[in-house]
Protein backbone atom coordinates (compact mmCIF):
# COMPACT_ATOMS: atom_id res chain seq x y z
CA UNK A 1 0.00 0.00 0.00
CA UNK A 2 1.32 3.44 -0.87
CA UNK A 3 0.73 6.66 1.07
CA UNK A 4 -2.91 7.64 1.24
CA UNK A 5 -4.80 10.73 2.33
CA UNK A 6 -7.55 10.50 4.94
CA UNK A 7 -9.56 12.43 7.50
CA UNK A 8 -9.53 11.51 11.18
CA UNK A 9 -13.15 10.82 12.10
CA UNK A 10 -12.78 9.37 15.58
CA UNK A 11 -10.73 7.90 18.36
CA UNK A 12 -10.48 4.19 19.09
CA UNK A 13 -10.25 3.21 22.78
CA UNK A 14 -8.85 -0.24 23.49
CA UNK A 15 -8.55 -1.34 27.09
CA UNK A 16 -6.37 -4.25 25.95
CA UNK A 17 -3.99 -4.50 23.02
CA UNK A 18 -0.84 -6.39 22.11
CA UNK A 19 2.24 -5.26 23.98
CA UNK A 20 3.97 -4.01 20.80
CA UNK A 21 1.19 -1.38 20.42
CA UNK A 22 1.33 -0.29 24.05
CA UNK A 23 1.38 3.50 24.23
CA UNK A 24 0.22 3.92 20.61
CA UNK A 25 -2.82 6.15 20.08
CA UNK A 26 -5.41 4.61 17.73
CA UNK A 27 -7.58 6.75 15.48
CA UNK A 28 -10.37 6.02 13.00
CA UNK A 29 -9.43 7.37 9.56
CA UNK A 30 -11.70 7.76 6.54
CA UNK A 31 -9.60 7.36 3.36
CA UNK A 32 -10.23 10.13 0.82
CA UNK A 33 -10.24 10.10 -2.98
CA UNK A 34 -8.51 12.70 -5.17
CA UNK A 35 -11.53 15.00 -4.87
CA UNK A 36 -11.63 14.79 -1.07
CA UNK A 37 -14.62 12.44 -0.93
CA UNK A 38 -14.80 9.15 1.00
CA UNK A 39 -12.87 6.29 -0.63
CA UNK A 40 -13.77 2.98 0.91
CA UNK A 41 -14.30 1.96 4.50
CA UNK A 42 -12.69 3.72 7.50
CA UNK A 43 -9.55 2.12 8.94
CA UNK A 44 -8.02 2.05 12.41
CA UNK A 45 -4.58 3.66 12.30
CA UNK A 46 -1.79 4.09 14.82
CA UNK A 47 -0.92 7.76 15.24
CA UNK A 48 2.68 8.95 15.60
CA UNK A 49 1.93 12.60 14.75
CA UNK A 50 -0.46 13.56 17.56
CA UNK A 51 -3.26 14.22 15.07
CA UNK A 52 -6.86 14.51 16.12
CA UNK A 53 -10.46 14.39 14.94
CA UNK A 54 -11.18 16.53 11.88
CA UNK A 55 -7.57 16.71 10.69
CA UNK A 56 -6.52 15.63 7.22
CA UNK A 57 -3.59 13.23 7.38
CA UNK A 58 -1.48 10.97 5.24
CA UNK A 59 -0.93 7.39 6.25
CA UNK A 60 0.73 4.20 5.10
CA UNK A 61 -0.55 0.66 5.22
CA UNK A 62 0.74 -2.86 4.83
CA UNK A 63 4.18 -3.80 6.13
CA UNK A 64 5.28 -0.15 5.95
CA UNK A 65 2.70 0.73 8.63
CA UNK A 66 4.64 -1.11 11.30
CA UNK A 67 8.02 0.50 10.62
CA UNK A 68 7.44 4.04 12.03
CA UNK A 69 6.30 2.68 15.41
CA UNK A 70 8.70 2.26 18.35
CA UNK A 71 8.41 -1.54 18.11
CA UNK A 72 8.63 -2.41 14.38
CA UNK A 73 7.36 -5.97 14.89
CA UNK A 74 3.68 -5.26 15.46
CA UNK A 75 0.32 -6.01 13.80
CA UNK A 76 -0.43 -2.45 12.62
CA UNK A 77 -2.28 -2.24 9.28
CA UNK A 78 -2.15 1.57 9.04
CA UNK A 79 -0.06 4.33 10.62
CA UNK A 80 -0.55 8.08 10.35
CA UNK A 81 2.81 9.60 9.40
CA UNK A 82 1.88 13.23 8.72
CA UNK A 83 -0.72 15.97 9.11
CA UNK A 84 -1.69 17.84 5.93
CA UNK A 85 -1.96 21.62 6.10
CA UNK A 86 -2.99 22.18 2.48
CA UNK A 87 -3.28 20.40 -0.86
CA UNK A 88 -2.66 22.27 -4.10
CA UNK A 89 -3.19 20.79 -7.54
CA UNK A 90 -1.05 21.79 -10.48
CA UNK A 91 -3.02 23.15 -13.43
CA UNK A 92 -2.76 20.98 -16.50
Amino acid sequence: MSMKIGKVIGTVVASRKVESLSGSKLLLVQPLDEDGGPAGEPVVACDIQQSGPGETVFFVGGREASLPLPEPFNPSDATIIGVIDAVARNAE
